[in-house]
């Protein structure tokens, strides 16, 4: 298969590229390489005769159209979009240009090649859209979201993938492009940005720092592997079907308050404090997130029952890895970091660290 990945350099389009070459797929990457993205990614990748990369916004027309001229896809797994939360509260326009605009763009192009195919390219061209599950909005206590749950986005991001999400269903419901979407949990693992909560959490206990807990951490989320993300992405896009939805998740719920504790215990393990404490002493609660959701979860059965996915690694599991790479890859943390983010808190609307 060959494939066309946006956004192959970012956190969850580097994993997707890996599990791609892996399989023995091509790949043509696009990616901007905004702030939160780094060839270093994929300095592995590189090398692999599978691989190429083409440094272009997908907002660009003319570039995008002769990308899919060149490439010639049986696939585009659109992954490229701007996705903090925090972020986008108080820089909203990089969200709205980057997620809708480049997605229309994108869907622009796809459709035009998709439209001059023949015979079997043109019935196995498959276009997937990866998307969040903070369009759905926010849960109380219990329930989970399906695909059938009505989207009230709370978030400048929020709002500007569920538009993203509007446009890629139209797509496919006006001209016939034949499109998919998954919406997705909270993803962790390697080669995450650290402006999310994970990775701050890491690197604020091995700085020995005041790891920050917005309001009194009881905020929930579903926690989801990137790695097992990117396997149900390509099980999608090889088996699903188009113009429907998929969600992807993992059923592992966790507070705020309790990812951060999980995460200390694994670094109590494996780099204790010297002076013997734990590094959960140093959690500390700070101003809630304006608009901050208080609960996403799943319902992920219909990729289960309909395409045989489900996740591999266990939480812990993952989480233990996770903290593993990061301390053994702070090259990587401190070159990405480096005149681009400082850990400084980001969510206020007048710019404020860690939240998902």
């Amino acid at each position: 298969m060959k494939v066309l990945m946006t956004g192959g350099m970012g956190f969850i389009g580097s994993a997707v590229v890996r599990r791609c070459l892996a399989d023995g797929h091509s790949v043509v990457n696009v990616d901007k390489v905004t702030y939160a993205a780094s060839e270093e990614t994929l300095a592995t990748e590189a090398i692999n005769p599978l691989y190429g990369w083409i440094q272009a916004d997908i907002c660009d027309a003319e570039i995008m159209n002769s990308v899919f001229k060149n490439a010639r896809p049986d696939a585009v797994l659109h992954l490229a979009a701007e996705t903090h939360v925090d972020r986008s509260i108080g820089e909203p326009a990089a969200f709205i240009t980057t997620n809708i605009v480049g997605t229309y763009s994108l869907l622009e192009a796809a459709h035009a090649y998709w439209a001059g195919l023949l015979g079997a390219e043109k019935d196995e061209f498959r276009f997937l859209h990866v998307s969040t599950d903070e369009v759905y909005g926010s849960l109380g206590a219990e329930g989970l979201f399906t695909e059938k749950t009505a989207y009230t986005p709370n978030s400048p991001y929020a709002a500007s993938k569920a538009s993203a999400d509007h446009l890629v269903r139209s797509w496919n419901r006006t001209y016939g492009l034949p499109a998919i979407i998954t919406n997705c949990s909270n993803n962790f693992g390697p080669f995450q940005f650290p402006e999310k909560l994970i990775p701050v959490i890491i690197m604020k206990a091995r700085n020995g720092e005041p790891i920050p807990i917005y309001g009194d951490g009881s905020n929930v989320r579903e926690w989801l592997f990137v790695d097992d993300h990117a396997e149900a992405l390509l099980q999608v896009v090889r088996n699903g079907k188009t113009g429907e939805t998929y969600n992807v998740g993992s059923s592992d719920e966790l507070t705020n308050l309790d990812v951060a504790r999980r995460v200390c215990e694994a670094l109590d393990d494996l780099e204790p404090r010297l002076d013997g404490a734990s590094h959960a002493d140093r959690i500390t609660f700070v101003d809630d997130r304006p608009g901050h959701d208080f609960r996403y979860a799943l319902d992920a059965s219909k990729i289960a029952n309909e395409l045989g996915w489900q996740p591999r690694h266990s939480l812990d599991e993952a989480l233990r890895e996770t903290v593993r790479w990061y301390i053994e890859n702070e090259t990587w943390c401190t070159n990405i970091m480096d005149g681009n983010y400082r850990g400084e808190r980001l969510g206020l609307a007048h710019g404020l660290a860690g939240g998902n």
